[in-house]
């Protein structure tokens, strides 16, 4: 049975612990979480995985594998020692890699550890088929995300828009999927790894737009080049907990990690 460090205890990572609680080939060994809230998680932790050690670090010993799904920071602060160590890591805040030199350094980590990144599709599908794709030379690549208004509260959209009163849908964000990334951290995983297996962050158009109209989150890739084209669009219902995130970005991370235990992966 492979030992799992879960980052953060978050709407994402508890989904996360619910699922894996009672997984016969993975076992969540420790609930690693900011200092300032490891009594609130041993408090949650208590419920669903009475025995889960709760720690603000990860532990030194006893780790097969880190799944981070907490936030942008714990990148630099958990997962680049894991990988140092040669502890290979899942990642689900893919558009903290938006940021200037930190795939870099995570791949230098990696490199030095001897060890591998995954990161996980999260909310959209057909990533495989885009990764393949850009073998080949694509000639453009754009991302539509359309939430309703209560998904981006807490973002730059709350300063544009009355969010509590629209009533028509309504651009919040146009421009490339590193500006995106960067102004809707929490919003826009998806074309961070969109751009990510594509035509990367500066050339991968985004569009995202608030919709009172919707009750999930919709995403839609668009791609064209040598291959041909495709287009795919998602309508995901979201965490109750979190309408920023949508439920399948839980089962991906999910898969993620069963896959690392699995003698055959798909």
């Amino acid at each position: 049975m492979l030992q799992l460090a879960l980052i953060g205890c978050g709407a994402v990572s508890t989904a996360i612990l619910e699922l894996l609680r009672n997984d016969p080939h993975v076992r969540v060994a420790a609930l690693v979480v900011p200092e300032a809230t490891v009594e609130k998680a041993r408090r949650y932790a208590s419920r669903v995985a009475p025995d889960l050690p709760v720690v603000s670090a990860l532990p030194r010993q006893g780790i097969d594998f880190v799944l981070e799904a907490a936030s942008h920071s714990a990148l630099r602060e958990h997962v680049l020692p894991a990988l140092t160590r040669g502890i290979p890591c899942v990642i689900a805040s893919v558009g903290a890699l938006s940021e200037p030199g930190l795939a870099e350094l995570l791949e230098a980590a990696a490199r030095e550890g001897g060890t591998r990144i995954h990161i996980i599709a999260g909310a959209i599908g057909g990533i495989d088929a885009l990764a393949a794709a850009s073998l080949g030379g694509l000639d453009h690549v754009r991302y539509t995300g359309r939430k309703p208004p209560r998904a981006w509260k807490g973002s730059p959209a709350e300063s544009l828009l009355d969010l509590d009163s629209l009533n028509t849908a309504t651009v919040v964000f146009e421009g490339s999927a590193r500006e995106a990334s960067k102004l809707y951290a929490k919003n826009a995983n998806v074309a961070a790894t969109i751009s990510l297996a594509g035509l990367g962050l500066d050339r991968t158009q985004v569009l995202l737009i608030a919709d009172p109209g919707i009750d999930e989150n919709i995403h839609m890739l668009q791609a064209s080049g040598a291959f041909g084209s495709m287009e795919l669009t998602m309508r995901n219902k979201t965490l109750a907990a979190n309408p920023k995130t949508s439920a399948l970005t839980v089962y991906s991370a999910v898969r993620a990690v069963r896959n690392c235990a699995a003698t055959l992966c798909i």
